[in-house]
């Protein structure tokens, strides 16, 4: 079964970092599209720029549109987490798929150096989602007072994580877009 996806979004990368690491770290997914080079990279939508480093900005800018089928993600993923470790600082990719039926999926996949990282953007893009859902119907301290208990949630989530694994991975984490909206 083959289904639209749209990829968005930007990855902060080191200061160093040249295309052929990023097209290793990317192999996955290039692999899948069969191309060998990030340049080739093209999107379904023509005013789409693709895949493109911006070696001034030291970003890897991400916006794709393609055909694709069931492993997909997981080679997406398998990218991403190969990305990570060239990343400066946690950053938010968005992935949507469109069905045949109309319906559309969004995912939030997190990337960065560290698991920390990943966490804190997490933390940072939870907030954000509360304020503007809450702003329209509640004053601002009533809002700090859901993200203050937010924060705290996250902060157990946290300390119970490294408790737990003894060793943290800086690995992506997908989870459904809370966003119901196209970016674009």
């Amino acid at each position: 079964m083959r289904m639209e996806v749209h990829v968005h979004g930007t990855a902060f990368l080191c200061k160093g970092v040249h295309l052929t690491q990023v097209e290793d770290a990317l192999r996955p997914w290039l692999d899948y599209l069969e191309i060998d080079a990030l340049e080739k990279v093209q999107s379904l939508e023509r005013e789409e720029p693709g895949i493109r480093l911006d070696p001034k900005e030291q970003a890897l800018d991400i916006c794709w549109t393609g055909e694709v089928g069931r492993s997909f993600q997981h080679r997406l993923k398998e990218a991403f987490e190969s990305l990570g470790p060239l990343t400066e600082y946690a950053s938010e990719i968005t992935v949507t798929y469109y069905e045949d039926t109309g319906k559309e999926e969004f995912q939030q996949i997190f990337i960065g150096p560290s698991a920390e990282a990943i966490h804190e953007i997490q933390r940072q893009c939870v907030e954000e989602d509360l304020s503007g859902l809450l702003a329209p119907h509640f004053d601002k301290v009533r809002i700090e007072k859901v993200t203050t208990l937010v924060n705290q949630l996250f902060d157990e989530v946290w300390k119970s994580r490294v408790t737990d694994e003894k060793q943290v991975t800086a690995t992506p984490q997908a989870q459904p877009h809370p966003r119901n909206r196209h970016l674009h």
